[in-house]
């Protein structure tokens, strides 16, 4: 149940009703962990938010884990707002009346590992009942769920920012070439990318929608082959290094200009995913999600995803947005939260939420089908190629509550033409700094 940024995650307004009914019929809403009965028999209380498919889905998965483990009840505790839902949590682990297992955004992991209220899992992870080995998950999906050597919470999957294409825009502005075909020969470059844009943005259409946040800043230097924006020791780097600051002034132009376009800002009624399927746009940038929009055009052959362009044409990593699923460190009942925890973030239980129209991608070795069932988008393997290669935000900055937005605040104004590269950048250096300390 990844997402790409907090926008998106408020903005998913049927959850909240659906959130508070499953609330009243599952036991939760009141807040606290289970425990054991007399008869020995444990309850786990397990907390998320979700759209409303997602929160039937794991009501089913509940079910299903049940029989299997009939001496475990579980009992699903979701909260309807993600603006909400963090801070309820961090209070309810301060004053011990915490769910026993978790969901926690990634733009909010870091603050929750500091805490100090986490369960340390590699130990459990080793163990021979565990169905989640540490190596069972690609690497680059930790993030700020790992410090200093321990793993404090795993991911529950993924999304891979992909570039989702409109051929019929594409066509619209007099492009023949189709993007996943130049990148399967190696010829989906910056350049072939930049020439579609300008097509796209002179026959009056926008040429690539990006929501604001960490995955879209620092994918783009990432897939132009620059340097990470923080260097080993956490200290912000990326205003010091002249190719860095050319290229985000480069990014920075293409949104002042209009051919690229800031999805968060668009006005109601008239948002990113309207613009898209009414073919106004030539490249939205998203997950795996955006299937069920596309789908309720009827005109799914019209669509297609690719990765992020670079200058070889070779593939680069770029940004994987996830949620993570993390354990009270104070639960009573550790065994059958731990028993939960790992059937739900297995092969089988990622199998189990994600098929027949999941929307994320397999965070665990194992489970890759679900992608590629129905062979819809006809590239669905390139969720996989970025997943494998792709990267969470990096721990410097997820670490520090408020950052990522703080720096996404910064990179607007850059789009925004309220300010150039290297005073963006020089900001946000004094931000990091700033909020580090």
């Amino acid at each position: 149940m990844a997402r790409a940024n907090v926008t998106r995650y408020l903005a998913l307004g049927a959850a909240g009703a659906l959130a508070l009914g499953l609330a009243a019929c599952s036991g939760g809403g009141g807040g606290g962990g289970g425990g054991v009965d007399a008869d020995g028999k444990a309850t786990v209380v397990w907390s998320t938010w979700g759209t409303a498919d997602e929160l039937t889905r794991y009501e089913e998965f509940n079910k299903d884990f049940m029989k299997r483990h009939p001496d475990i009840t579980v009992k699903l505790q979701p909260v309807a707002d993600y603006g909400d839902y963090h801070s309820k949590l961090l209070a309810q682990l301060t004053s011990n009346t915490a769910p026993d297992v978790f969901y926690v955004g990634d733009d909010k992991i870091g603050q929750f590992v500091d805490s100090k209220r986490l369960m340390p899992l590699s130990e459990l992870m080793d163990s021979k009942d565990s169905k989640t080995k540490k190596d069972d998950f690609f690497p680059g999906l930790f993030g700020a769920a790992e410090n200093d050597g321990e793993v404090y919470a795993a991911p529950n999957d993924s999304n891979p920012d992909v570039f989702w294409y409109d051929k019929q825009a594409l066509a619209t502005a007099g492009i023949t070439e189709d993007p996943a075909t130049l990148a399967e020969n190696g010829e989906w470059t910056t350049d072939k990318f930049l020439e579609m844009n300008k097509k796209l943005h002179d026959a009056g259409l926008t040429g690539t929608m990006y929501w604001n946040y960490w995955a879209t800043h620092w994918s783009w230097l990432s897939s132009q082959g620059l340097d990470a924006p923080y260097d080993d020791s956490g200290a912000f780097v990326a205003n010091k290094d002249a190719a860095t600051v050319e290229s985000v002034q480069q990014l920075g132009d293409l949104f002042e200009d209009g051919t690229f376009v800031v999805a968060d800002t668009l006005p109601d009624g008239a948002g990113a995913d309207s613009v898209f399927v009414t073919h106004k746009a030539g490249f939205f940038v998203q997950g795996r999600y955006t299937i069920g929009t596309v789908d309720a055009t009827g005109e799914q052959d019209s669509y297609d995803i690719v990765q992020w362009p670079t200058p070889d044409g070779e593939a680069a990593p770029t940004g994987v947005a996830t949620s993570f699923l993390a354990i009270n460190g104070k639960t009573k009942v550790k065994d059958a939260a731990f028993t939960f925890w790992t059937e739900f973030l297995s092969a089988e239980g990622q199998t189990f939420r994600l098929e027949g129209g999941g929307n994320a991608v397999p965070s665990i070795k194992g489970a890759d089908e679900v992608v590629l069932e129905g062979g819809y988008p006809a590239h669905a393997q390139t969720f996989l190629d970025m997943r494998d290669i792709g990267f969470e935000d990096y721990p410097a900055e997820a670490r520090v509550p408020g950052l990522p937005t703080a720096i996404a605040d910064e990179f607007l104004k850059l789009y925004q033409g309220k300010a150039d590269a290297q005073e963006t950048l020089d900001t946000i250096a004094d931000v990091v700094k700033e909020r580090s300390e």
